[in-house]
């Protein structure tokens, strides 16, 4: 396929009971390479966000791995280029009919929050992560978290002391 750089590898993890669904942008090389989703530094991030062991994360019973594009989509002048807008038309209704154990969807990243809060969203994805309050209970707000992100992370020091706690609280409670 012309358009994806290293060629089609869709990577994502999904169950029927499925009761966490994580949205996020679009496979990195690393995760193109392995065929795992989040098995790299955002990957590590995250699951210390979610408070959440991989045994866990990578049970597709309990978390359902859902990007907004399913393949890598290739180098741009800043990172990667953003995710192809094909996959979530042709795919997510199709997964998410299929999952009705779901209790919660985070949405990580502003591809994520863009396409599911639409209107809702904020301005800015920091006043976006700022609301999450306001999306809760179907869906929980992130900025990506790759390690690029430390410098937004300690510009908005809410998002440790507010944000993750909630965050760790709703996923433990999923979890029991």
């Amino acid at each position: 396929m012309p358009h994806l750089e290293l060629g089609p590898n869709p990577v994502l993890a999904a169950h029927p009971k499925s009761k966490i669904v994580i949205i996020g942008q679009a496979p990195g090389t690393v995760v193109h390479k392995s065929g795992v989703p989040w098995e790299d530094k955002s990957g590590d991030n995250l699951r210390n966000w979610l408070g959440i062991e991989k045994e866990d994360f990578y049970n597709p019973e309990i978390v359902a791995l859902i990007p907004m594009g399913f393949c890598y989509p290739g180098k741009g002048k800043s990172g990667d280029l953003p995710p192809r807008k094909e996959c979530e038309p042709l795919w997510h209704k199709q997964l998410f009919d299929k999952m009705k154990k779901i209790e919660l969807i985070l949405l990580v990243g502003k591809y994520a929050q863009d396409q599911y809060l639409a209107e809702k969203k904020k301005r800015t994805l920091t006043e976006t992560v700022k609301s999450y309050k306001e999306y809760l209970p179907e869906h929980f707000v992130l900025p990506h978290p790759s390690p690029r992100n430390n410098i937004w992370q300690a510009k908005n020091p809410w998002f440790k002391t507010d944000v993750l706690p909630t965050l760790e609280k709703l996923v433990s409670k999923i979890l029991k």
